[in-house]
């Protein structure tokens, strides 16, 4: 007997007895119909919309009709953060996501014709969001979006129904360790040497270190986050522009107190997700929003600065169950 007759002859009584079960089965016991279509991955659109004759790029998915989810991104990167998390909420939620001037698919006019500033990048956020009718919205907000976050949310606190905050700073123990020593000298003396000082950060190395610090297995980091984000860095007059917003990010602490009475006066529900072992906002910068904050969710994350690259389905699930509780 032949070795394929040998094996039809052991295989054929398996069958019949249901000792094997082809798929199609499995999926019938489970009660799944055997061929149901795939879940609907929502559409993603990428649209401009100009403000103060700036191009705002950004990314929109979702109903229009349903809560609105504003998703504020850090440096050095932009929308692209997010690439994975919008899909996994625009089935229920209307997800939007904006390129600060400077970032990403946004414009970028030059430093000497636009103040880069904190102040000056929450204030175009918000026109935008004026534009886009967004008078009510959840803000996600992570590493630069805090600071623009937060200005929108204690100038309009009616508008925000909730915050979620992923490794991004309003109190002082989370910029108090070694990443902020040279930044703070920059703030303290702004000359060209201590400008200078800090070009390191807007190097590749930098971007891949940021991306890749902290985190438990680096090979499930995405290399386009950091070839993406660099060459974005790496146009001509982008580095003043980055160096324009590390002095204007010493105009931040001074608010701290400001939006701590916001947290205080208006108890926004708040998701922190947070990687703990961020080395720029480690987790001492997430604890204290326990302190003026009631209606607060803490996780801890082991990952890094970046916690969506490698934690993004454990935050989506975080925020689904925070969206379902708190969105009105």
């Amino acid at each position: 007997m032949s070795v394929r007759q040998l094996f039809v002859t052991a295989l054929i009584p398996l069958l019949f007895s249901g000792a094997l079960e082809t798929p199609h089965a499995a999926v019938a016991q489970q009660g799944a119909a055997p061929h149901a279509e795939p879940a609907q991955v929502p559409v993603v659109h990428y649209r401009k919309s100009e403000v103060r004759g700036i191009q705002i790029a950004y990314r929109e998915a979702g109903p229009a009709e349903s809560p609105n989810v504003v998703l504020l991104h850090g440096f050095p990167t932009s929308s692209h953060m997010f690439r994975n998390l919008i899909p996994q909420l625009a089935d229920r939620y209307h997800v939007v996501a904006p390129d600060y001037p400077g970032y990403g698919n946004s414009d970028a006019p030059p430093h000497d014709e636009l103040e880069y500033s904190f102040d000056n990048l929450a204030d175009i956020v918000d026109e935008f969001l004026e534009q886009q009718k967004l008078d009510r919205y959840t803000l996600y907000v992570m590493d630069y979006g805090a600071p623009i976050g937060l200005r929108i949310a204690a100038k309009h606190p009616e508008r925000v129904s909730g915050l979620i905050i992923q490794n991004g700073n309003a109190y002082d123990e989370g910029i108090d360790n070694d990443f902020w020593k040279p930044i703070k000298k920059y703030w303290n003396d702004a000359s060209q040497e201590n400008r200078d000082a800090l070009r390191g950060l807007l190097t590749r190395d930098a971007t891949r270190w940021q991306y890749t610090s902290g985190v438990r297995d680096e090979t499930k980091i995405s290399p386009d986050n950091w070839n993406v984000d660099q060459a974005l860095l790496d146009r001509p007059g982008n580095q003043e522009i980055q160096l324009d917003l590390f002095l204007s990010y010493g105009s931040n602490p001074p608010l701290y107190p400001e939006w701590q009475a916001y947290f205080r006066k208006h108890q926004p529900p708040t998701l922190i997700v947070w990687g703990k072992n961020d080395a720029i906002f480690p987790a001492a910068g997430a604890y204290p929003y326990q302190r003026d904050l009631k209606n607060v969710e803490l996780h801890l994350l082991d990952t890094g600065h970046f916690a969506l690259e490698e934690d993004g389905i454990e935050i989506a699930k975080h925020i689904r169950r925070f969206l379902s509780r708190n969105t009105h």
